[in-house]
């Protein structure tokens, strides 16, 4: 079973690791470690018997989220994990008084997609050429009930 915990200094190195398995542009250990001492930057880790192998982060300000990253290692997908990390952070966001939850996802990342409307996720918008590495467009999603999406799934 997955636990859940806030991000450590000594869990960047795995990130950094889970960031290369599951991205084309990974975000750096130096990038990882400055959002530890961003004071709007919230991050959970997930483990399974002591090994990190889920992360997601936020950036909560005026009372909305915005989501940076979520990542679950490719040996553990398909058991649920991304929906409990993504209720983690939905939890995380109503702690720091978040009503609202925004993200951006590929065009081609129907799972994903999928997977955040599930959780009460609409689209609201599209980015032309967000994703860099391959000029992809992004959706922009938003939930605007998180207290609504915690309590259903609860």
């Amino acid at each position: 079973m997955i636990a859940f915990r806030p991000m450590q200094k000594k869990d960047v190195p795995r990130i950094a690791e889970l960031e290369r398995i599951c991205f084309r542009s990974p975000w750096s250990e130096n990038s990882l470690y400055g959002e530890l001492r961003n004071s709007i930057a919230h991050y959970r880790v997930g483990e399974e018997d002591g090994h990190v192998i889920a992360y997601g982060g936020m950036w909560v300000m005026f009372g909305e989220a915005h989501v940076t990253n979520v990542a679950v290692d490719p040996e553990y997908r398909g058991r649920g994990y991304g929906k409990l990390l993504m209720l983690e952070l939905i939890s995380t966001a109503l702690l720091h008084h978040a009503d609202s939850m925004t993200l951006e996802v590929r065009i081609s990342n129907t799972v994903a997609q999928n997977l955040y409307a599930s959780l009460g996720f609409e689209v609201a918008g599209r980015r032309k050429r967000y994703y860099m590495d391959t000029g992809e467009d992004g959706l922009i999603m938003w939930n605007r009930q998180l207290k609504k999406t915690a309590a259903v799934h609860s």
